[in-house]
């Protein structure tokens, strides 16, 4: 007895072929398919979350000049696309300018965000100001630069938002930034302050907003990655590993971690103080409680006379 090779007919091998390479291209449309989804939610996501905050703190009224101050990173790229979505639809007219301040940091690609915004066709200025070499005299070896890099940008910026008639100035900062701060006044400044959504500067001449304040840092650097934009890293304080802020945007990336929904709650009880509950006299009246005992008691008696009377 001789064994009999199977040969399998040539039109069953390329049917199997081609019911493989359409099972992969289904695939690949299905996940693409997900993919839109899922970005389009997190775009709903973010202009949900600017949105409601804008509304909330009254950021944006009619014919306001806002410039966006954008700095080439994920924040400020993503503020400014969410703003001139919600532009287009928005129940009042207002518009946008973008404004990058050069430091003059060797190094400073500065064709990038030209070449951008003009691919946009959005509004911009470049202002020129070195704070670089500023920065780098007046600190010390081994400490860091942004307490005086971010005075000097201020004043810069603010300054030039008054030259040009701009009356909010939009920054990037986003919840986390929010809670940092929080965290970081609190272990090395001794007060309980943060970044609020809205500021009038202490010479009153210009109004900052913060439309990310309620947006997630992780969902605004997926979107910064889906979006590609062209991102510009900081050279100057970029590369100080030893700064608190990360030290306390780890601490605060951990409890994260360990318990989910840790930072949506502290959040929450920024937007929900109770000064009766803290320990700020000049926030709350303590010496006055006594009056207001009593005062509150003759409340109740008038009201049970009252009632008594009926």
């Amino acid at each position: 007895m001789t064994d009999t090779a199977v040969t399998t007919p040539s039109y069953v091998s390329d049917a199997s072929a081609s019911n493989a390479a359409a099972d992969a291209a289904a695939a690949d449309a299905a996940a693409a398919a997900n993919d839109k989804r899922a970005f389009n939610k997190l775009q709903k996501r973010l202009r949900r979350q600017v949105g409601n905050a804008i509304i909330d703190y009254g950021m944006i009224e009619e014919g306001d000049k806002v410039m966006v101050c954008l700095s080439g990173g994920k924040d400020s790229y993503t503020m400014l696309e969410i703003l001139r979505s919600l532009q287009r639809n928005a129940p009042v007219n207002f518009s946008l300018v973008a404004v990058n301040l050069d430091q003059k940091q060797p190094g400073f690609p500065e064709h990038v965000l030209p070449e951008y915004l003009d691919k946009l066709g959005v509004d911009y200025h470049i202002l020129e100001r070195d704070t670089y070499s500023v920065v780098k005299e007046k600190t010390p070896e081994g400490k860091t630069t942004c307490a005086l890099c971010s005075r000097l940008r201020r004043g810069s910026l603010y300054g030039f938002a008054e030259e040009i008639g701009a009356t909010k100035v939009a920054l990037g900062h986003h919840r986390e930034d929010i809670l940092e701060t929080l965290f970081l006044n609190m272990f090395f400044g001794g007060s309980l302050k943060s970044m609020p959504p809205k500021l009038l500067s202490d010479d009153a001449k210009n109004i900052v907003i913060r439309p990310l304040a309620y947006c997630r840092e992780a969902d605004i650097e997926e979107f910064s990655q889906r979006m590609e934009f062209p991102i510009i890293p900081c050279n100057l304080c970029g590369s100080q590993p030893n700064m608190q802020r990360q030290v306390v945007k780890e601490m605060l990336s951990e409890w994260e971690g360990k318990h989910p929904g840790r930072l949506e709650s502290m959040f929450k009880a920024v937007t929900n103080v109770a000064p009766s509950q803290l320990a700020d006299r000049e926030l709350f009246d303590f010496k006055g409680l006594e009056a207001e005992q009593t005062k509150r008691r003759e409340n109740r008696i008038d009201a049970f006379d009252l009632g008594r009377e009926a």
